[in-house]
């Protein structure tokens, strides 16, 4: 067999080494004068030997341009900083040097299959084209080859006398890495290799691209936009946008624990990973190539302060094996109880609400806490949320104690929507009185400003806000209108954390759906983190990113977003119902209960969905 030989470099285990690259492209304004955007900005970063690594983010974010110019195919653009090969700096190098280490050290397997491939040749020479270039390989040497090839990416040999169109979009993928493994290279890129396959195709690359790469070795950039397939090949990713490394690390630590607020929201974009969530996107626009002060994610983040605008922070460290660029090291945590009891009752007769709990959320996450009626989690609600004195911890809020004074009469602060939408609001007051009375008693705005703001909320809230509805008492509203009315009386208030304890527990289904809904999407515009007191583990799995458990008083466990994708590892192929997959195994006592609470079976096995 032939193997063509690869450049010399010195360092074994360092394949490539990416320092400060930043790539500009020159484009003419409006007003036909020449200016750039920039693509990608002091990108810096490296791969070693064997390592298999993503790359993920928005369309435009620099993810192609990244990939083309690490193989040099860039010549257009504006580019400093260097690439390393070995100890080889690759920019330097003129154009008909770096075709000495493109394909041959270096290679990628493009995005659009139809487009690379040249539909009047046959498939075969196309292989074997990166070869030809590189060696003169006798007649016998390139059917060997080519044989080889084929065989590995699964290929029957009459392939190779066909031409693109007569195959199909995977059997063209696989004709793309046929070529790019060609001359054995140390790093292979991949630029999308499954968008636009089916599921059944996309799987088979997969699991072809992760079996090639063990037998060869090869490095594994992995460039896609699917979280899954990223998952599910590398060990590390880097997140971009804006040309920029937002947030790097191990693979299933981010997916497990994001940092950065666009990662957090790629994440819950993510239909293939999460597939028992709604979808949200992302608010706002993405990024526009226009060279700007400050954070490059500022026009978009919902936790943005004044320096966020102004200076852009730097990649920092806020745990092993991570690097986020984020003033505040990533997703703020606004909440933490230290180590909260609470006892009611005399000193004879006690009864124990809450024991030594621990609990943290962090901006605009979800955390459920779920658990039998009288485990606690009203009465732990309404300490954190200052309502009611704690006998013992402690509780802070923005990094500040708050355990003797509470935050719910600030602006920013904490918020709290009752179980009960006929008793959390006087019956006596209109419906504009009871939304406006937090505002009126903490002094903030005109009567003007203050009647602004609530017409716009209400208008979230898909309330009529004209005259006649504001003056209507809160005893004529129906119990879904007035518990959006206690929503709106808690938002208007801009809170960074709004706590809801059982607040669909009283309405019918169809009133619960749209209003879970409702307090998603202004979750998602708003950005504010949410407590969500529920019994009901369905809904708890429907909205949440983390969930809590507690029994009598204690919190007996905790389960994070990686819970799930391993359930979804583990029981794909024994299960055909994401409800199942994802069920809550009964390792305690309350989970049997929990799970009782919404049974499987009541499903029907079908897929929950909100609204």
């Amino acid at each position: 067999m032939f193997i063509f030989p690869i450049p010399k470099y010195n360092n074994p285990l360092e394949v490539a080494r990416i320092s400060n690259l930043a790539v500009h492209y020159p484009i003419q304004n409006a007003h036909g004068e020449l200016t750039k955007v920039k693509a990608l900005d002091q990108v810096s970063f490296q791969i070693k030997s064997g390592q298999r690594m993503g790359l993920v983010g928005e369309s435009g974010s620099g993810k192609t341009t990244l990939a083309l110019t690490m193989l040099g195919l860039i010549e257009e653009s504006q580019q400093s900083g260097e690439i390393f090969y070995g100890d080889q700096p690759f920019l330097s190098l003129s154009s008909e040097e770096k075709k000495d280490w493109r394909w041959n050290y270096v290679s990628l397997v493009f995005q659009n299959s139809l487009e690379v491939l040249n539909p009047v040749m046959k498939v075969g020479p196309q292989i074997l084209e990166p070869l030809w270039k590189k060696s003169k390989l006798s007649k016998k040497e390139a059917s060997e080859e080519l044989q080889q090839l084929l065989q590995w990416v699964q290929l029957d040999l009459a392939v190779q006398d066909a031409y693109p169109h007569q195959l199909s979009g995977g059997m063209r993928q696989r004709v793309l890495l046929a070529m790019a493994l060609a001359c054995r290279p140390k790093l292979l890129i991949m630029d999308e290799p499954t968008s636009s396959l089916d599921e059944a195709t996309r799987r088979q690359i997969t699991e072809r691209i992760n079996a090639l790469q063990k037998e060869l070795g090869f490095a594994l950039l992995l460039i896609s936009h699917d979280l899954r397939t990223v998952y599910e090949l590398t060990d590390d990713v880097m997140v971009l946008y804006g040309g920029n490394v937002v947030e790097q690390g191990k693979t299933k630590s981010i997916v497990k624990k994001p940092y950065h607020p666009y990662t957090a929201g790629l994440l819950q974009a993510s239909l293939d990973l999460f597939p028992y969530k709604d979808l949200w996107g992302i608010p706002g626009e993405s990024y526009d190539g226009v060279e700007r002060s400050g954070c490059p994610y500022v026009q978009r983040c919902t936790q943005q302060e004044w320096y966020c605008h102004e200076k852009k922070a730097d990649l920092s460290s806020p745990e092993q094996e991570r690097l986020v660029r984020c003033h505040f090291g990533g997703l703020r945590r606004l909440l933490q109880g230290i180590d909260i009891s609470k006892n009611f009752g005399s000193a004879s007769q006690q009864i124990t609400a809450v024991t030594n709990c621990s609990i943290q959320v962090r901006h605009s996450e979800t955390v459920a806490l779920i658990g039998t009626s009288g485990a606690g989690k009203s009465t732990l609600a309404q300490i954190v949320a200052g309502f009611l004195p704690a006998d013992q911890g402690k509780v802070m809020f923005m990094e500040k104690d708050i355990t003797s004074q509470g935050a719910s009469r600030q602006e920013k602060g904490i918020q709290l929507v009752l179980q009960d939408p006929y008793s959390s609001l006087s019956p006596r007051l209109s419906t504009f009185d009871a939304i406006e009375e937090p505002l009126r008693v903490n002094n903030i705005g005109t009567k003007e400003e203050r009647k602004e703001r609530i017409c716009t909320l209400l208008k979230q809230l898909q309330l009529p806000f004209h005259d006649d509805f504001l003056a209507r008492p809160c005893a004529s509203l129906s119990g879904g209108q007035r518990q959006r009315v206690a929503i709106a009386r808690a938002l208007v208030m801009k809170p960074r954390l709004l706590i809801a304890d059982e607040i669909t527990s009283m309405l019918d289904l169809s009133t619960q759906a749209n209003l879970l809904r409702l307090l998603k999407s202004l979750q998602n515009s708003m950005g504010f983190a949410m407590l969500f007191i529920t019994h009901d583990l369905q809904v708890a799995r429907k909205i949440a990113d983390k969930i809590v458990v507690m029994d009598k008083g204690a919190i007996i466990e905790e389960r994070s977003l990686d819970y799930y994708v391993e359930s979804m590892e583990s029981n794909a192929k024994a299960s055909t119902s994401p409800v199942e997959v994802f069920s809550l195994s009964p390792t305690n006592p309350v989970e049997p209960v929990a799970c009782s609470v919404a049974p499987v079976n009541s499903i029907n096995k079908k897929e929950m969905s909100i609204g």
